[in-house]
Protein backbone atom coordinates (compact mmCIF):
# COMPACT_ATOMS: atom_id res chain seq x y z
CA UNK A 1 0.00 0.00 0.00
CA UNK A 2 1.34 3.38 -0.90
CA UNK A 3 0.49 6.97 -0.39
CA UNK A 4 1.77 9.68 -2.64
CA UNK A 5 3.19 12.61 -0.74
CA UNK A 6 1.78 14.84 -3.48
CA UNK A 7 -1.75 13.59 -2.97
CA UNK A 8 -2.06 12.07 -6.45
CA UNK A 9 -3.42 8.73 -5.24
CA UNK A 10 -7.04 8.74 -4.18
CA UNK A 11 -7.41 5.15 -2.99
CA UNK A 12 -4.53 4.77 -0.58
CA UNK A 13 -4.57 6.55 2.76
CA UNK A 14 -2.21 6.62 5.75
CA UNK A 15 -2.87 4.01 8.45
CA UNK A 16 -6.07 4.78 10.32
CA UNK A 17 -4.49 4.35 13.74
CA UNK A 18 -4.50 8.09 14.29
CA UNK A 19 -6.68 10.81 12.71
CA UNK A 20 -5.27 12.61 9.73
CA UNK A 21 -4.19 16.22 10.24
CA UNK A 22 -6.87 18.81 9.61
CA UNK A 23 -6.65 21.29 6.70
CA UNK A 24 -4.09 24.01 7.22
CA UNK A 25 -4.96 27.23 9.00
CA UNK A 26 -4.01 30.72 7.78
CA UNK A 27 -0.33 31.39 8.13
CA UNK A 28 0.50 33.71 11.04
CA UNK A 29 1.08 37.23 9.77
CA UNK A 30 -1.45 36.93 6.91
CA UNK A 31 -5.02 38.18 6.80
CA UNK A 32 -8.09 36.81 5.14
CA UNK A 33 -9.47 38.56 2.04
CA UNK A 34 -11.62 41.54 2.92
CA UNK A 35 -10.03 42.02 6.35
CA UNK A 36 -7.28 44.25 7.59
CA UNK A 37 -4.34 43.34 9.72
CA UNK A 38 -4.38 44.34 13.40
CA UNK A 39 -3.03 47.86 13.86
CA UNK A 40 -3.91 48.93 10.28
CA UNK A 41 -6.93 50.67 8.78
CA UNK A 42 -8.88 50.00 5.64
CA UNK A 43 -8.25 52.26 2.65
CA UNK A 44 -10.22 55.50 2.86
CA UNK A 45 -10.74 55.35 6.64
CA UNK A 46 -9.07 57.15 9.49
CA UNK A 47 -7.66 55.39 12.51
CA UNK A 48 -9.32 56.30 15.82
CA UNK A 49 -7.56 59.24 17.44
CA UNK A 50 -5.62 60.15 14.28
CA UNK A 51 -5.23 63.81 13.29
CA UNK A 52 -7.35 64.92 10.35
CA UNK A 53 -6.82 67.72 7.86
CA UNK A 54 -7.36 71.13 9.42
CA UNK A 55 -7.01 69.92 12.97
CA UNK A 56 -4.13 70.09 15.33
CA UNK A 57 -3.16 67.43 17.78
CA UNK A 58 -2.51 68.64 21.29
CA UNK A 59 0.85 67.81 22.75
CA UNK A 60 0.96 66.05 26.05
CA UNK A 61 2.90 63.55 28.08
CA UNK A 62 3.78 60.41 26.18
CA UNK A 63 1.48 57.56 26.99
CA UNK A 64 3.07 54.25 28.01
CA UNK A 65 2.77 51.46 25.49
CA UNK A 66 0.65 48.49 26.49
CA UNK A 67 2.72 45.51 27.60
CA UNK A 68 3.53 43.00 24.88
CA UNK A 69 2.06 39.55 25.05
CA UNK A 70 4.25 36.49 24.74
CA UNK A 71 3.20 36.02 21.11
CA UNK A 72 3.80 39.66 20.21
CA UNK A 73 7.24 39.69 21.76
CA UNK A 74 8.32 36.26 20.52
CA UNK A 75 11.12 36.25 18.00
CA UNK A 76 12.12 33.43 15.71
CA UNK A 77 14.95 31.36 17.08
CA UNK A 78 18.00 31.50 14.86
CA UNK A 79 18.23 28.10 13.11
CA UNK A 80 14.73 27.29 14.43
CA UNK A 81 12.21 25.37 12.36
CA UNK A 82 10.24 28.57 11.64
CA UNK A 83 13.27 30.58 10.55
CA UNK A 84 13.69 29.11 7.06
CA UNK A 85 11.80 27.46 4.24
CA UNK A 86 11.91 23.64 4.04
CA UNK A 87 14.67 22.20 1.83
CA UNK A 88 15.86 18.74 0.87
CA UNK A 89 18.97 19.30 3.00
CA UNK A 90 16.68 19.17 6.08
CA UNK A 91 16.31 15.43 5.51
CA UNK A 92 19.72 15.01 7.11
CA UNK A 93 17.69 15.14 10.33
CA UNK A 94 16.13 11.80 9.45
CA UNK A 95 19.58 10.35 8.82
CA UNK A 96 20.72 11.59 12.22
CA UNK A 97 18.05 9.29 13.59
CA UNK A 98 16.96 5.91 12.18
CA UNK A 99 16.62 7.04 8.56
CA UNK A 100 18.48 5.27 5.76
CA UNK A 101 19.52 6.35 2.29
CA UNK A 102 20.50 4.06 -0.60
CA UNK A 103 21.78 4.79 -4.09
CA UNK A 104 20.82 3.32 -7.44
CA UNK A 105 22.69 4.66 -10.44
CA UNK A 106 22.39 8.43 -10.41
CA UNK A 107 19.45 8.40 -7.99
CA UNK A 108 18.85 7.78 -4.30
CA UNK A 109 15.98 6.88 -2.01
CA UNK A 110 15.44 7.76 1.64
CA UNK A 111 13.45 5.56 4.03
CA UNK A 112 12.68 5.40 7.74
CA UNK A 113 10.74 3.02 9.95
CA UNK A 114 8.44 4.56 12.53
CA UNK A 115 6.44 3.16 15.42
CA UNK A 116 3.17 5.08 15.12
CA UNK A 117 0.71 6.07 12.42
CA UNK A 118 0.78 9.77 13.35
CA UNK A 119 4.44 9.84 12.37
CA UNK A 120 3.47 8.58 8.90
CA UNK A 121 1.09 11.53 8.46
CA UNK A 122 3.72 14.03 9.55
CA UNK A 123 6.59 12.63 7.49
CA UNK A 124 4.56 12.21 4.29
CA UNK A 125 3.52 15.87 4.61
CA UNK A 126 7.08 17.00 5.34
CA UNK A 127 8.42 15.12 2.32
CA UNK A 128 5.67 16.52 0.09
CA UNK A 129 6.54 20.05 1.20
CA UNK A 130 10.00 19.41 -0.24
CA UNK A 131 8.66 18.12 -3.55
CA UNK A 132 9.17 14.44 -2.76
CA UNK A 133 6.45 11.85 -3.24
CA UNK A 134 6.36 9.28 -0.45
CA UNK A 135 4.84 5.85 0.06
CA UNK A 136 4.35 3.76 3.17
CA UNK A 137 3.67 0.17 4.12
CA UNK A 138 3.14 -1.70 7.39
CA UNK A 139 6.04 -3.76 8.71
CA UNK A 140 6.56 -6.19 11.58
CA UNK A 141 5.78 -5.19 15.14
CA UNK A 142 3.03 -2.71 14.19
CA UNK A 143 5.59 -0.41 12.62
CA UNK A 144 5.44 1.47 9.33
CA UNK A 145 8.07 2.08 6.66
CA UNK A 146 7.96 5.49 4.98
CA UNK A 147 10.06 5.92 1.85
CA UNK A 148 10.56 8.22 -1.09
CA UNK A 149 10.88 7.19 -4.71
CA UNK A 150 14.33 6.95 -6.26
CA UNK A 151 15.17 10.46 -7.42
CA UNK A 152 18.17 12.50 -8.49
CA UNK A 153 17.13 15.16 -5.98
CA UNK A 154 18.44 12.96 -3.16
CA UNK A 155 21.74 12.12 -4.82
CA UNK A 156 23.74 14.90 -3.04
CA UNK A 157 22.37 13.80 0.33
CA UNK A 158 23.39 10.21 -0.34
CA UNK A 159 26.83 11.27 -1.55
CA UNK A 160 27.40 13.23 1.67
CA UNK A 161 26.24 10.48 4.03
CA UNK A 162 27.31 7.21 2.41
CA UNK A 163 30.81 5.77 2.61
CA UNK A 164 30.34 2.64 0.57
CA UNK A 165 27.18 1.05 1.99
CA UNK A 166 27.74 2.54 5.47
CA UNK A 167 26.01 5.67 6.75
CA UNK A 168 28.30 8.33 8.22
CA UNK A 169 27.57 11.99 9.04
CA UNK A 170 29.64 14.38 6.90
CA UNK A 171 32.33 16.40 8.67
CA UNK A 172 30.25 19.57 8.30
CA UNK A 173 27.07 18.05 9.73
CA UNK A 174 25.11 20.26 12.10
CA UNK A 175 21.56 20.30 13.43
CA UNK A 176 19.07 23.05 12.61
CA UNK A 177 15.51 23.40 13.83
CA UNK A 178 14.05 21.81 10.71
CA UNK A 179 16.45 18.88 10.87
CA UNK A 180 15.62 18.32 14.52
CA UNK A 181 11.91 18.60 13.73
CA UNK A 182 12.16 15.76 11.21
CA UNK A 183 14.25 13.64 13.57
CA UNK A 184 11.76 14.19 16.36
CA UNK A 185 8.81 13.40 14.08
CA UNK A 186 10.40 10.09 13.14
CA UNK A 187 11.89 8.95 16.45
CA UNK A 188 11.31 11.44 19.28
CA UNK A 189 9.48 10.40 22.44
CA UNK A 190 8.88 11.95 25.87
CA UNK A 191 10.39 10.23 28.88
CA UNK A 192 9.01 10.58 32.38
CA UNK A 193 9.49 12.20 34.80
CA UNK A 194 11.11 14.91 32.66
CA UNK A 195 13.11 14.23 29.54
CA UNK A 196 12.97 13.56 25.83
CA UNK A 197 14.48 10.74 23.79
CA UNK A 198 15.76 11.11 20.23
CA UNK A 199 16.02 7.64 18.70
CA UNK A 200 19.05 6.50 16.71
CA UNK A 201 19.58 3.84 14.06
CA UNK A 202 20.19 0.48 15.73
CA UNK A 203 22.93 -0.41 13.22
CA UNK A 204 24.52 3.03 13.09
CA UNK A 205 26.97 2.77 16.00
CA UNK A 206 29.67 4.56 14.00
CA UNK A 207 27.37 7.59 13.73
CA UNK A 208 26.30 7.94 17.35
CA UNK A 209 29.27 9.92 18.64
CA UNK A 210 29.21 12.43 15.78
CA UNK A 211 25.47 12.92 16.23
CA UNK A 212 26.04 13.61 19.92
CA UNK A 213 28.62 16.27 19.05
CA UNK A 214 26.12 17.96 16.74
CA UNK A 215 23.48 17.90 19.47
CA UNK A 216 25.86 19.52 21.94
CA UNK A 217 26.76 22.20 19.40
CA UNK A 218 23.04 23.00 19.09
CA UNK A 219 22.78 23.46 22.86
CA UNK A 220 21.22 20.03 23.39
CA UNK A 221 23.97 17.96 24.98
CA UNK A 222 22.42 14.58 25.73
CA UNK A 223 23.19 11.24 27.33
CA UNK A 224 23.70 8.31 24.98
CA UNK A 225 21.55 5.30 25.89
CA UNK A 226 22.53 1.91 24.52
CA UNK A 227 20.09 -0.75 23.30
CA UNK A 228 19.92 -2.27 26.79
CA UNK A 229 19.01 1.07 28.36
CA UNK A 230 15.97 1.92 26.28
CA UNK A 231 17.95 3.09 23.27
CA UNK A 232 19.77 3.51 21.10
CA UNK A 233 18.84 7.12 21.71
CA UNK A 234 20.05 10.39 23.12
CA UNK A 235 18.29 11.50 26.28
CA UNK A 236 17.74 15.26 26.59
CA UNK A 237 17.06 16.46 30.14
CA UNK A 238 17.07 19.71 32.08
CA UNK A 239 14.63 22.61 31.84
CA UNK A 240 16.97 24.76 29.77
CA UNK A 241 17.75 22.06 27.21
CA UNK A 242 14.12 20.97 26.90
CA UNK A 243 13.09 24.58 26.41
CA UNK A 244 15.79 24.94 23.76
CA UNK A 245 14.54 21.80 22.00
CA UNK A 246 10.96 23.11 21.98
CA UNK A 247 12.10 26.46 20.56
CA UNK A 248 14.12 24.83 17.79
CA UNK A 249 11.52 22.32 16.57
CA UNK A 250 8.57 24.71 16.70
CA UNK A 251 4.91 23.94 17.30
CA UNK A 252 3.74 20.33 17.12
CA UNK A 253 2.23 19.11 13.84
CA UNK A 254 -1.57 18.73 13.93
CA UNK A 255 -1.42 14.93 13.85
CA UNK A 256 0.76 14.76 16.96
CA UNK A 257 -0.82 13.14 20.05
CA UNK A 258 -1.00 15.14 23.25
CA UNK A 259 2.30 15.29 25.17
CA UNK A 260 4.26 13.63 22.33
CA UNK A 261 6.01 16.89 21.38
CA UNK A 262 8.20 19.20 23.49
CA UNK A 263 6.47 22.44 24.42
Amino acid sequence: MSLSGRGDTGAAQPPALFPAPEPGEPTPGTTAPGTTAPGTTAPGTTAPGAATSGTRRRSGPAQPRPPQTDDAGRQLVFFGAEAAEPTVADLAGLLAGPGEVVRMGGTARLSVQVDAAWRVHVLVAELASRGLAASWEPTEGERHAVRTSYTRVLKPLAAAWLHGPAKRPPATFHLTGRRLRLWLAAAGAPELPGGFLLGLGADDQECWESIGVALAAAGLAGTLLGPGEGGPAYRITGRRRLSRLAELVGAPPRATPTNAWPT
